[in-house]
Parts: structure tokens; C-alpha cells; sequence
């Protein structure tokens, strides 16, 4: 069966006066209906920009420069913007960072959501109200007839992140996109967000693409995880392989890094800097950061290869044999 997404050889550029940005760099991943994939990573790694680039939201001076992205059987790249327009919301929608932000201040949350329902299932104002007040019912919101007049300053940052869900979702998408959905909220509140998009996304059949740079989030909601580092993938596995047997260097710093209930080992900081975008090293660049790095791995980018079931990585050191795989 074919996925439903399927990225090759992505690559998005920014163009600025000290030069121009790979900030996404050959990337190639793929998504199964209903699948839950986290893509995870440093800050400035390139997470959100492939997220801008799938909904074709990469805007000057960045451009998409290379690759493909087929969704559903559809070529997003060669669609003219109408079309695309028509994808955003209906088949494609995003759950974005800051969701109070995102929100209209000027106009109730009610109304934000009804507006959608009339533009994708073609309600009378009076059905999309009755469906806007379904939706927050659905998402967990309290007492959703006074919410639904209510502006997004008057509630909570939990409640503006539901809100955006359910916005989500109006459209009935194929694809749910969401950027860092649980940064800034209380732990348990958190908690509840990934539990009510776990729990939509196996109700309404929709895959979600999760990005996030926590991975404790991913072991929670995913079924797999692909790893970006300085805007290039590096390893791609199911979670379960992944947490258990991590093979690139860049996932065991990253998962060392988060501290841990059931062991007594302290969290350690992944060593040195991402490299310079504007300048990023011919070979793999986590090679400064690396202790196991070889001569090849300065001069000779590696490529994704597939070293157990479903699992690739890209990785010289694994390779030579210098890293084990299980």
C-alpha cells in the first residue's frame, strides 16, 4: 500500500546576505494512513521548516529548491496555489507553535471555528454553530456554549491549544501536522493534549506528524520517529527500536539527555554546537560533536541505509562496524 505522504530529497533554502541557507537538506521520509510519526531534534534543525514546506508555506526569500512531495497520490510541488489552498485545512491542516498567537484577538473563538466549518462543509451559520459546539465538546472544553463567545485572552493557554486541535480537525483531514504542541503548558495539561490527539487520531483515522525536540513526548503518542540534525535526517526507526538500540551517535546524545525516573544516571548535555548553516562541513555534521568519528566521516556525507527492519540511519561509524547495531 502506498503511504500517504511520501518526501524525497527535500531541500529548502534561504537566501540572506551572508549567503544562502540550507536549513532543510536532502531529507526523505514517509508517512502511512493513520501513522503517528514524531520528528524530533535540536532547535534550528529544520523540524518546522519541512513542516512550512509540506503545506507549501515556504515563502520568499526561502524557496523549496529540490525534491518531491506526493500526498495522497497528488504531487504538492507541481499544484498551482489554488489547488494547494484547497488541500490547506480540507486534507492537509497544522497545529501551530504558540496557539494563543494564532488565534484572531478580535474575534471569538466561535466564530474562528465556525468560519471553517462553513468554508469546508458548506454549513448555514446556524450549523456550523452547532457543530463548533460539538467540536469542543469532542476536544475536552468546559461549558463550550460560554466558550464559544469567548475571545482568546479570556482563556487559558490549554484551552487556546484544544481550541486549535478541534480547528484542526474541522476539515476532517487525512493529515494533521503538530509543531511543538505541548511547549509552554503546565506538565499535566500536557499530558491531557497528547492523550485527546492520540485519541483523535485513532477516532477519526487521520496519520499525524508530531514535531517536537522533547522525545519523551514521542515515546508517548508515536509509532515511529524520525531524527533531523542540522536540517539533514539521520536515523528513522520505530520508536520501540529506536529507544532501545539507538544507532547514530546524534540519537544516543539526544536520549541521554533526557532524564530518566528509573535510572539513577544524571541527563548529559550533547557536547559542542550545531554546525554553521551558512558554512555546514562536506562530511556528516555531527562529526565535530562525534567521539566516534573516522577520517571518512569529515570528507563523505552518509547516506540513510536500512540496517534493521524499518530502521535506517545515516551513519559512516555504523558502516565500519565501530557502532553496533543491536
Amino acid at each position: 500500500m502506498s503511504p500517504l505522504l511520501a518526501i524525497r530529497d527535500l531541500s529548502v533554502q534561504f537566501k540572506t546576505d551572508a549567503g544562502p541557507i540550507e536549513a532543510v537538506d536532502g531529507i526523505g521520509f514517509s508517512i502511512a494512513k493513520g501513522e503517528v510519526i514524531g520528528l524530533v531534534g535540536e532547535s534550528g534543525s529544520g523540524k518546522s521548516v519541512t513542516s512550512l514546506a509540506i503545506m507549501r508555506l515556504i515563502r520568499p526569500p526561502g524557496l523549496i529548491r529540490s525534491g518531491a512531495i506526493q500526498f495522497d497520490g497528488k504531487d504538492l510541488l507541481a499544484l498551482d496555489e489554488e489547488a494547494m489552498r484547497r488541500i490547506r485545512g480540507s486534507q492537509i491542516s497544522m497545529i501551530p507553535q504558540s496557539p494563543r498567537t494564532s488565534l484572531n484577538p478580535v474575534i471569538t473563538v466561535g466564530r474562528q471555528m465556525a468560519r471553517l466549518f462553513e468554508l469546508y462543509a458548506g454549513q448555514t451559520a446556524a450549523q456550523a454553530r452547532r457543530s463548533t459546539l460539538e467540536m469542543l465538546d469532542l476536544v475536552g472544553i468546559p461549558d463550550p456554549a460560554r466558550r464559544i463567545d469567548q475571545y482568546a485572552h479570556q482563556l487559558s493557554g490549554g484551552m487556546c491549544q484544544r481550541i486549535m486541535i478541534a480547528m484542526a480537525l474541522t476539515g476532517s483531514p487525512k493529515l494533521v501536522i503538530a509543531d511543538e504542541p505541548t511547549t509552554g503548558l503546565d506538565v499535566s495539561i500536557a499530558a491531557r493534549i497528547l492523550d485527546l490527539l492520540r485519541a483523535l487520531g485513532a477516532r477519526t483515522g487521520a496519520a499525524i506528524l508530531l514535531i517536537t525536540h522533547d522525545l519523551g513526548v514521542v515515546a508517548q503518542i508515536c509509532g515511529r520517529v524520525a531524527v533531523m540534525h542540522a536540517g539533514q535526517l539521520v536515523e528513522d526507526a520505530p520508536v520501540r527500536s529506536l529507544f532501545r538500540s539507538p544507532i547514530h551517535p546524534y540519537t544516543r546524545a539526544l536520549l541521554r539527555s533526557i532524564p530518566r525516573l528509573d535510572q539513577d544516571a544524571t541527563m548529559e548535555p550533547i557536547p559542542g554546537s550545531v554546525p554553521s548553516v551558512l558554512s555546514p562541513p562536506p562530511g556528516c555534521r555531527y562529526a565535530a560533536r562525534c567521539d566516534w568519528k573516522a577520517g571518512s566521516c569529515l570528507h563523505h556525507r552518509p547516506a540513510m541505509s536500512l540496517v534493521r527492519t524499518e530502521h535506517s540511519v545515516a551513519c559512516v561509524g555504523h558502516d565500519e562496524r565501530r557502532i553496533p547495531a543491536s
